[in-house]
């Protein structure tokens, strides 16, 4: 079973060639690398998020359909990511995808697949360590918070994305949004609507529980 969704990470991009350095792509890997640190630090971390589409060209608005929404719970590896209904279960060996809807569940080696060119929110914290350029965006005031933009730009002139913004809580060194530009001119916002760290989790919570499934009836692969 191949579940096709836009949250896919994009973060191993293995090319031969030289970034270009500056003052600006310093500072915000400098910055990056400060908020990835910190939020790395949380025994782990539950983030609910929103994701908006627009697309100019196509005459699609952001605001013309319906926020999704998703919640994604994290923990060094591990992570459990609710998304459109099907549920993602990575315990730090092995991926579990459940799809609810259709009752399957495909269990796969290690953990996502880069080969669709998205980036899922549980790669928040890594996936811009490899294959891109950064470059320092502007400082706004978004609803009294100042955000720091920072653009990525992929490394692979092959790649489907074309640009990446993050605007990071300038006070709490948190991501607050990321904007990834498409190179059909799709534009996909995920936005941090809630944010908790360290909180009480079961031992069990990032595992799988096969036996509760197969009770339900579900058909594991």
């Amino acid at each position: 079973m191949k579940v096709n969704i836009t949250l896919v990470c994009l973060f191993l991009g293995l090319i031969t060639f030289q970034p270009i350095f500056s003052q600006s792509s310093d500072e915000a890997k400098k910055l990056l690398d400060e908020v990835s640190t910190k939020m790395s630090s949380y025994d782990n971390m539950y983030i609910g998020f929103s994701q908006t589409l627009s697309n100019v060209d196509a005459g699609i608005k952001e605001g013309d359909e319906p926020p999704i929404r998703g919640v994604v719970h994290l923990a060094g590896e591990k992570y459990r990511l609710d998304y459109l209904g099907n549920q993602f279960i990575f315990d730090g060996k092995k991926l579990y995808v459940i799809n609810n809807d259709e009752k399957e569940i495909s269990v796969s080696d290690g953990d996502l697949e880069d080969e669709d060119g998205f980036i899922y929110p549980s790669k928040l914290l890594t996936f811009y360590k490899q294959g891109y350029n950064f470059e320092m965006g502007k400082l706004q005031s978004v609803r009294g918070r100042k955000l720091q933009f920072v653009s990525l730009y992929p490394i692979d002139s092959d790649s489907d994305i074309v640009k990446v913004e993050l605007a990071i809580d300038a006070k709490t060194k948190h991501i607050s949004q990321l904007i990834q530009t498409g190179g059909n001119g799709s534009k996909t916002k995920f936005t941090i609507t809630s944010f908790k760290s360290n909180l009480s989790l079961n031992d069990n919570f990032f595992a799988f529980n096969r036996e509760k499934y197969l009770k339900k009836k579900y058909i594991i692969d």
